[in-house]
């Protein structure tokens, strides 16, 4: 009942956001001017930006794999990486893709079960440590220019607080993880054995340092790489009817981890809508840019993500775990592995 609702509350946000976003026609009519004259070049070096955001990532799960001594083929790995990209793009809540992809993964390996599971954990972790990193510094070197109008600012703090929320979230994990404090949480204890999973990452991948460090680099590049591929679209409409004042990189940059922090809640369906929306509010307030181009590049952005997540859908329509014989559902996927991470949790 909890995802019918959750879904059914998404769609409505979906299209209300896109009708709102959408529904004036001198807008539109300025949207078709740009498309009109648009540089589809740039389109092109979005589309090779985000194929470097899919090696990056690809190339940190690898590592994290390695830690674990699991050792797949490439084209198993490849094909692996590129389900969870397409579903972590289109499944309800964002997460749906590591749900598919742990689940695979456990059938590729099944000495190493907890092992696969870990490094799927640590590979969401390590990346949003990255992101933390590079949304503090670009916030602090921008700040004034975020929170110059109300409009912007209301944004703005909702990102801090969403912020702040991970910070602590994060130092809270690190805490209990290193000083051993999960075994004083009560058994009934909400994501108790989410915290055990993270803290035994912890320790793992502290002792391969490294490694660990190699991963958090290639996630930084894939944050950048994303940005890069708007920056791009930018780019695609830089006239001076859209951008008066020309792209200037760091306040385009600055714009995009509320864009991004903000579209990865589970509010509309791959943030559509809701992009275009924040788009145009930040853009427009802190790179002056059009309006029409603003919600433009929000949806361009949007649709070159689509287009190079595709494949991985592609390939799980293909896909066949090692000893499966049919496509399993959702919902046997999620028990397995909730009945893995339990069983993490009672080992620990």
């Amino acid at each position: 009942m909890k995802k019918i609702l959750l879904t059914l509350f998404q769609i409505a946000v979906t299209v209300g956001m896109l009708i709102w976003v959408f529904h004036d026609p001198n807008q539109r009519a300025k949207m078709a001017e740009a498309l009109r004259t648009a540089d589809y070049r740039w389109v092109g070096a979005g589309i090779l930006s985000y194929g470097l955001v899919e090696v990056f990532a690809a190339f940190r799960w690898q590592i994290l794999l390695r830690v674990q001594k699991i050792r797949l083929s490439f084209p198993r790995v490849a094909g692996l990486f590129l389900i969870g990209m397409f579903y972590n793009q289109f499944l309800p809540g964002g997460t749906g893709g590591d749900i598919i992809k742990s689940y695979l993964l456990l059938k590729e390996t099944s000495d190493k079960k907890a092992g696969a599971l870990l490094a799927v954990v640590f590979d969401r972790l390590i990346g949003l440590v990255a992101l933390v990193a590079i949304t503090v510094t670009l916030v602090s070197l921008r700040f004034d220019i975020l929170s110059q109008s109300p409009e912007t600012r209301r944004l703005l703090w909702i990102l801090l607080f969403l912020l702040g929320s991970s910070i602590t979230a994060l130092l809270t994990s690190f805490i209990i993880s290193g000083f051993n404090l999960f075994h004083w949480l009560p058994h009934r204890f909400p994501g108790r054995e989410k915290l055990i999973e993270v803290s035994a990452a912890y320790h793992l991948y502290a002792r391969h340092w490294i490694a660990t460090f190699l991963a958090f680099g290639a996630s930084l590049g894939a944050h950048l790489a994303t940005f890069t591929t708007f920056l791009c679209v930018a780019y695609a409409f830089n006239v001076p009817s859209a951008f008066p004042e020309g792209v200037k990189v760091i306040d385009f940059f600055a714009v995009l981890p509320i864009e991004r922090t903000i579209t990865a809640l589970p509010i509309s369906f791959a943030g559509l809508g809701l992009r275009e929306q924040i788009l145009q509010v930040m853009l427009h307030n802190v790179c002056h840019a059009s309006v029409a181009v603003s919600k433009l590049i929000g949806t361009m952005g949007f649709l070159i993500i689509f287009f190079c997540c595709v494949p991985g859908g592609i390939v799980y329509f293909f896909y066949k775990p090692s000893g499966e014989i049919r496509h399993v559902r959702m919902r046997e996927m999620e028990t397995e592995v909730a009945t893995l991470e339990h069983e993490i949790g009672r080992s620990e």
